[in-house]
């Protein structure tokens, strides 16, 4: 048998493209087994050509809706083939520059196949053993699929249907689309097609975005019904079946049964961990009721050499399902398997977005943490038109809500949902890191006119009437 590597990792997505350059910075040896494609879901079929196609869309669409008076609308034609096309030229540039060159720059080994554990140490890998002294499951996740009467029987898409090369990928525009879910992915998606010229029904069992500031969803959910989305919240789905050429699904809402047909059905009602089929038991690793790995807050499963980090450990310790996320706990994993540094997860500030119209971006505790944690705090919400540049671009949907604790006044949270919020939340983002104060956010001097301003006059919100401020919120 060759040399056992110093390194093996389960997987070739952001967690573990940083834990292995880390890990070769470290000296050691490393090898990383990919069953699918490099790069894993967020190069291949997440992030990125959701957000290469999202921004085709948001071009679409405000062609044909302008904000200003003095500009037509104008129709753009969609030739979604060639739109693919161009999305999957950037998947395969983006994997070639980022993964593979990247990989081979570090001499890192890349194997392909299905990897399963045959004991503590190795890795059965299509008819051959892999052996390390130190491994880490990094998997990731994949489309959650609910059971649903009839689901077997009629064809449907998941959020694979983004990918670059594989069978799932969707090549043609549907003319009508259901979407069934209410998280990030399902809104997301739920836009992308309706702006590109689908008919949409987004179906929800609960608000929009459940686990977020209540009112973001509100919000979302008013801008998707004026751009004509159909938005079902509260809403479960009794069974589906095949209608003909189309699709027929039958949806308990609050109000009455409903059906609802359209020609493609597009599941999006979370992720599930990549776990079954690695045989976690012969390496003696532990999982939890959901099938996520368990690890303590340094990432270490219940067998001291065997780490896992990403998508594969869920929610535990404050984790998110985000490719900075993972990114971080691979480089942790690799520190702290390889340099003994013992540190620990810190997931007390990690700003997220969510790329629809409104964009939504947020950090840190809701009002809801807050009260759970029986933390002491006070809330803001200032509306967007109170911010100039908003009104100056006709962008006045959304709101910022800051959340601080009665305490020292230091900032537990911010959700804003308008224009430009993914990029102004790391302003934010970084204040909290530093523990900054209402105060802070009020005393910077921001430019003018700015979307970032939306948080000095939030914070002033604590203490001031808003509408009063002059242009400068001074």
């Amino acid at each position: 048998m060759p040399e056992p590597y110093d390194l093996l990792i389960l997987g070739s997505g952001s967690t573990a493209f940083a834990a292995a350059i880390k890990a070769n910075e470290l000296g050691a040896r490393v090898a990383m087994v990919e069953r699918r494609t490099l790069g894993g879901t967020c190069a291949n079929r997440g992030c990125l050509p959701s957000k290469n196609l999202i921004e085709a869309a948001r071009i679409v669409w405000e062609a044909a809706h302008p904000r200003y008076v003095g500009l037509a609308p104008a129709r753009i034609e969609v030739d979604f083939p060639a739109l693919v096309r161009q999305k999957d030229d950037v998947v395969h540039a983006y994997r070639a520059k980022k993964y593979a060159s990247v990989a081979e720059g570090i001499d890192v080994e890349v194997l392909t196949g299905d990897a399963r554990f045959s004991g503590p140490h190795t890795v059965a890998l299509d008819g051959r053993t892999v052996e390390a002294d130190r491994i880490l499951i990094a998997t990731g996740s994949r489309p959650a699929i609910p059971a649903i009467h009839g689901l077997e029987a009629v064809p449907y898409l998941t959020s694979d249907l983004l990918d670059a090369d594989e069978a799932g990928r969707l090549a043609e525009l549907p003319d009508s689309l259901v979407v069934l879910g209410g998280g990030y992915v399902a809104v997301e998606l739920a836009q992308l097609f309706a702006r590109l010229g689908s008919r949409v029904s987004l179906v929800a069992r609960s608000s929009l975005l459940r686990g977020y500031e209540p009112l973001l969803g509100e919000t979302l959910a008013e801008a998707f019904r004026s751009e004509g989305i159909e938005v079902l919240t509260d809403s479960r789905v009794e069974r589906v079946s095949a209608d003909g050429a189309a699709i027929a699904v039958a949806v308990e809402t609050p109000a009455a049964g409903r059906i609802l047909r359209a020609s493609r059905l597009l599941i999006a009602t979370g992720r599930a961990p990549n776990t079954d089929g690695l045989d976690l038991p012969s390496a003696g690793v532990a999982m939890d009721g959901d099938g996520f790995v368990a690890v303590d807050a340094m990432l270490r499963t219940n067998q001291p050499h065997v780490w896992a980090a990403g998508d594969v450990i869920g929610r535990q310790h404050g984790s998110q399902m985000a490719t900075p996320v993972g990114a971080r706990q691979g480089r942790l994993v690799a520190e702290n398997a390889f340099a003994d540094t013992g540190r620990r997860f810190d997931a007390s500030v990690i700003p997220r977005a969510i790329f629809v119209d409104p964009p939504i971006g947020v950090v840190g505790l809701t009002e809801a943490d807050a009260k759970a944690r029986h933390l002491p705090a006070i809330t803001a919400t200032t509306p967007m038109e109170y911010v100039p540049r908003a009104g100056a671009i006709h962008r006045t949907a959304g709101f910022v809500k800051m959340i601080a604790s009665t305490i020292d006044e230091r900032i537990l949270g911010v959700h804003v949902i308008g224009d430009s919020a993914p990029e102004i939340i790391h302003e934010a983002a970084m204040a909290m890191h530093f523990g900054a104060t209402i105060n802070d956010f009020v005393e910077l001097i921001h430019v003018y006119p700015t979307m970032a301003e939306a948080l000095k006059i939030g914070a002033q919100a604590f203490s001031r009437d808003v509408s009063k401020l002059s242009c400068c919120a001074e």
